[in-house]
């Protein structure tokens, strides 16, 4: 049986191209016929974002000089990528933007009970399927439970901080690694790839990786 592939990943929990990238290698591991063991690391887009957030529509005009017809229009193509992939994004004019150090802290205590996969699609999930606001712990914990996990102890994992300075220190990860944008991947601790590159792109980074093992 094939050992699983090593699979580094570098995303925001707001970031459309990382829940397709991670959706695009999914596939592509299905369709190589091997395995992978994925390794969530943080990435805040926008560390300095207040309580509340941000209207996303407005967040691209002003900062990217993209305006609101040309969001709209690159929200359709996430769209339909995403429903071919099987992942259901929901876009409307009120979506906000959030800061997403809370979640991390989630995705983190998830990851020590070998449920960080499982955690983090049900984020995305939250803010992109079900448009929901995850400044609120109580999305979070939801997330937490749909994931398989105790409500009670998610509460208290956001309520103490516990895992806040686990965070900020794998954050050095993809810092280390001088990464600038989600998402980014690193396959087997020596190739790296930034951005959505599709499943055939992935599926040759797999094969690749195999390759390399019995050269």
């Amino acid at each position: 049986m094939t050992r699983p592939v090593r699979v580094d990943i570098v995303s925001d929990v707001v970031c459309p191209f990382c829940v397709i990238g991670y959706h695009q290698l999914a596939c592509a591991s299905t369709q190589a016929g091997i395995p992978i063991e994925v390794y969530w690391h943080p990435f805040e887009l926008n560390p300095q974002m207040e309580s509340g957030g941000e209207n996303l529509i407005q967040h691209m005009v002003e900062n990217y000089g993209v305006s609101a017809e040309e969001t709209r229009h690159l929200r359709k193509n996430l769209t339909e990528m995403g429903n071919d992939l099987g992942f259901s994004f929901n876009f409307t004019d009120e979506l906000r933007l959030m800061n997403t150090f809370q979640a991390h802290q989630m995705i983190e205590w998830a990851s020590e009970q070998g449920f960080g996969l499982e955690m983090t699609l049900e984020i995305f999930k939250s803010y992109f399927t079900f448009a929901e606001n995850l400044d609120e712990r109580e999305v979070l914990v939801a997330a937490a439970s749909r994931a398989g996990l105790n409500p009670e102890s998610a509460s208290h994992v956001l309520q103490s901080g516990s895992h806040a300075e686990i965070v900020k220190e794998h954050e050095a990860f993809g810092k280390s690694l001088g990464i600038s944008g989600v998402p980014t991947m690193l396959f087997e601790h020596e190739h790296l790839i930034s951005g959505v590159q599709g499943v055939e792109a992935y599926a040759r980074t797999l094969n690749r990786m195999i390759e390399c093992r019995v050269a």
